[in-house]
């Protein structure tokens, strides 16, 4: 916007920026930016300084059933489904390409909107979502259907065809990149799709709206409607033209879409939801390494990651040192304005939040938890919503810092004595999204890793990824797969067409 190179900008230069944007706030339907049907708007406030974004429009029933017509409409006319693969190909690549072109103003909505670090908005949030949208495209024209073996007169073809209206509802820690990862497939796929972003983020999604429009998406195809939950979210699961629900956020609201979905139509349901993920350190780990996954791991995104490496499972021998070597990795980690380049560690979503997460040190400390790092909120004189990173030491199994997803910067440590006991801890979770191995030990590795109950299990690292794998949980941390080509599957379902031959 300013031909400045985003890693070069101070604080000052991102302000500036920032001030020369007014956030759309309007719903979009049918390809147009509308206010709600009745009128209402809510405020969307910054986590920066808790001041006012936007007015934005506070959807209800009546927008969801006017916002799921246009797309089941669309759906039905085959405007989108039934395009040549190659031309849905190359809208697609013209979507990402326009989400690059857009990548500051995008950039400073996702900080504006979450309290995340303004280049780390820029180098992951936004990359990695026209990433993502440019990675479901290629596949539009190599997908190929199945003729199953039968007889001589006969002529079975299997067919993958896409589901119809998919209400994509999204959470506020990471909205640009779950948005890629549930509209890429779906779009792929040829469905049409009905977005609810967070209601503390609804402004990256809105203007995807308006890039998708721009970039060849027919009207109705892909429509954004912000709102809360109960208000929104609620009727949109219900709503008998809605083919599936894919929802990403907390278990307790996924158990409340699978409870939708049997009390409409029966709705396919996909889950990404809570985590409570471990790090198993053994005693011949590499304890500088290991801080440095379990810090970033924790730290990052302030702790808001749905597989954070939220409990550290230490061998007693190493763990002070390894408190020790956190402590340091963490100094690496800033806490601070999310417009300065230097800061790592930006604000938390918003009052209630940061308020939960206080919470939550509070009660560990009552229970007997000892602070190690941290433990505070931080700068408080801003107005915005800031935690210190924070380690708890001396935390019990049964514990609650232990058992719930916190969703903040704080590291709870956890001590074992032998292998088995590593493996019984890490299990002992209703969550199974996420975990590491940390060891020099590589059959260690591949025994205590094949045990671990987790979507993906990291060894001598944490957060590593990749369009390429799969991402998604056990248990109740949700079923359905984000990311890689098996996430298609999902958006879509098998018809077989049998053919006789006289």
């Amino acid at each position: 916007m300013d031909g400045i190179i985003p890693a070069a900008r101070s604080r000052a230069d991102w302000e500036a920026l920032a001030a020369q944007i007014k956030p759309q706030g309007r719903a979009f339907i049918d390809g147009r930016l509308v206010d709600a049907v009745s009128g209402r708007t809510f405020d969307d406030v910054s986590p920066m300084d808790g001041k006012v974004i936007a007015k934005v429009a506070r959807c209800e029933a009546a927008d969801v059933d006017i916002a799921v017509a246009s797309a089941k409409a669309a759906f039905d006319s085959g405007i989108w489904r039934k395009t040549d693969p190659k031309q849905r190909k190359l809208i697609m690549r013209r979507f990402s390409d326009l989400i690059r072109a857009d990548i500051d103003r995008l950039a400073i909505l996702e900080t504006i909107d979450t309290g995340r670090p303004v280049l780390n908005a820029v180098n992951v949030d936004v990359t990695f979502c026209a990433d993502c949208i440019a990675y479901y495209a290629e596949f539009a024209d190599k997908l190929y259907d199945e003729i199953a073996p039968t007889g001589a007169n006969d002529l079975a073809m299997i067919r993958r065809e896409p589901l119809g209206v998919i209400a994509a509802i999204v959470p506020w820690n990471y909205p640009l990149i779950i948005t890629a990862w549930k509209i890429g497939p779906a779009l792929l796929a040829g469905n049409s799709v009905v977005l609810k972003p967070a209601e503390q983020s609804p402004l990256s999604a809105i203007r995807l709206g308006e890039l998708a429009l721009e970039a060849g998406i027919p009207a109705g195809v892909l429509n954004v409607l912000p709102g809360f939950g109960e208000e929104t979210g609620k009727p949109l699961a219900l709503h008998n033209d809605v083919d599936m629900v894919s929802f990403t956020g907390s278990t307790e609201v996924g158990k409340l879409m699978m409870r939708y979905s049997g009390e409409s139509n029966l709705k396919r349901v996909a889950l990404e939801c809570g985590g409570k993920s471990p790090h198993i350190v053994m005693a011949d780990a590499d304890l500088a390494d290991a801080a440095s996954g379990i810090a970033w791991g924790i730290y990052y995104n302030q702790g808001e990651t749905c597989h954070a490496g939220s409990r550290v499972i230490v061998h007693a021998s190493v763990k002070d040192r390894l408190i020790d070597e956190i402590a340091k990795a963490t100094a690496g980690i800033p806490l601070g304005h999310p417009f300065d380049p230097s800061t790592q560690t930006g604000a938390m979503i918003d009052e209630g939040h940061m308020h939960r997460v206080l919470g939550f040190i509070e009660s560990g400390k009552r229970d007997g938890a000892r602070v190690a790092l941290g433990g505070k909120r931080a700068f408080e004189e801003t107005g915005g919503y800031y935690i210190e990173c924070t380690v708890l030491d001396d935390v019990h199994p049964d514990m609650s810092v232990s058992r719930d997803e916190i969703f903040g910067p704080v590291l709870t440590v956890t001590t074992f004595t032998d292998e088995a006991e590593a493996i019984r801890l890490a299990n002992d979770s209703i969550y199974g999204l996420a975990g590491a191995v940390w060891t020099s030990d590589m059959n260690v590795a591949h025994r205590v890793s094949n045990a671990v109950r987790a979507g993906t299990v990291w060894v001598n690292t944490y957060d590593k990824s990749s369009l390429a794998t799969p991402f998604g949980g056990f248990r109740q941390s949700g079923f359905g797969r984000d990311r890689s080509p098996h996430a298609i599957e999902k958006y879509t379902d098998l018809k077989t067409i049998w053919t006789a031959y006289k």
